[in-house]
């Protein structure tokens, strides 16, 4: 799997983006990662998800998708709908190490983990999404809501804005933040103290916090895809896209 990889932690492991230095997430990467979260549910008790120290990742690979007819992007869509979805509803513990900007669709899987660890530099991470003519998913809005809360999560979706890792702590959008050099290790050490629990009550815990987002999300999901590729779709969303695309 080229676009990930996965280290042991003993019974930790750290899932690592490795699609360049930016991360974007292309098609096979979401098949990389959709492989690797399988893998480590079935071999592990926790998860590390980690990826560079410039980005943790840029987002969606905009060169590559935007060659996508509708009936390519609705396949890739649905895939990483899923992947999102598996990752936020994981039963064991996770914890994202961020070393590096993330930006769109690396805010979103920040956001799919239990907790968020975060460098103390200038680095960013935000949902510009409605800057490029686009809903932020719908899975991702609800999990923001949960954690910031009904108004914060309004003001950052509706502007699009970017905010640094320490503006997002003060929202608790970021749990704890590290020096560069010790932000994984503080991760896995985590997810190692939280792995050590009993997993079946933490499952339960877990189910616990999701449910209604997952019971919100499987009851619309076919709909809610459907909109996204719309707005995808349409003239103002392809011509942003484009221009974004120019600076990957």
């Amino acid at each position: 799997m080229s676009n990930i990889t996965i280290e042991e932690r003993g019974q930790v492991a750290i899932l690592r983006l490795t699609n360049g230095v930016i991360n974007a997430i292309s098609p096979g990467l979401v098949d990389d990662f959709s492989k690797g979260l399988k893998q480590i549910q079935k071999e592990f008790k926790g998860m590390v998800l980690a990826g560079g120290s410039k980005f943790f990742s840029m987002g969606l690979d905009l060169p590559s998708l935007l060659k996508l007819d509708r009936s390519a992007m609705t396949v890739f869509w649905e895939k990483f709908d899923d992947l999102i979805f598996d990752l936020f509803t994981i039963p064991f513990p996770t914890v994202c190490s961020m070393e590096g900007h993330a930006i769109a669709g690396g805010t979103i899987f920040a956001l799919c983990c239990d907790f968020r660890f975060a460098t103390n530099i200038p680095k960013k991470l935000g949902l510009n999404e409605i800057k490029l003519g686009l809903p932020v998913p719908y899975l991702p809005d609800l999990v923001l809501r949960q954690l910031v809360g009904d108004r914060a999560a309004t003001k950052i979706l509706y502007y699009g804005d970017f905010m640094t890792m320490p503006e997002a702590k003060e929202i608790q959008l970021v749990d704890r933040l590290f020096a560069p050099e010790e932000t994984e290790a503080e991760a896995v050490k985590e997810a190692v103290k939280l792995a050590a629990l009993p997993g079946p009550a933490f499952a339960v815990m877990k189910f616990n916090r999701i449910e209604m987002i997952r019971l919100r999300r499987e009851e619309t999901m076919e709909r809610k895809n459907k909109e996204f590729l719309d707005c995808w779709f349409s003239p103002t969303a392809q011509e942003l896209l484009k221009k974004a695309s120019l600076t990957f």
